[in-house]
């Protein structure tokens, strides 16, 4: 999947769900992390304010190794 591809997937949910998009939503950002890594699934999380809007908060960018 590509960034464009989640963009059209989570535009897509949100004209058909409204509200109720945030469950197929957070199974777009989980593919994307998969496929694409954790910055590129933060940075379409910020640029649909779904932390806000469907509570779908960003990962952080440190894995937490010590």
């Amino acid at each position: 999947m590509t960034s464009d591809e989640a963009r059209e997937r989570i535009e897509s949910a949100i004209t058909q769900y409204g509200a109720q998009a945030g469950m197929a939503i957070d199974l777009i950002i989980s593919e994307v992390r998969s496929s694409l890594g954790r910055e590129a699934a933060n940075d379409l999380i910020e640029e649909f304010d779904l932390e806000l809007t469907y509570n779908i908060p960003p990962q952080d960018t440190l894995s937490g190794d010590s």
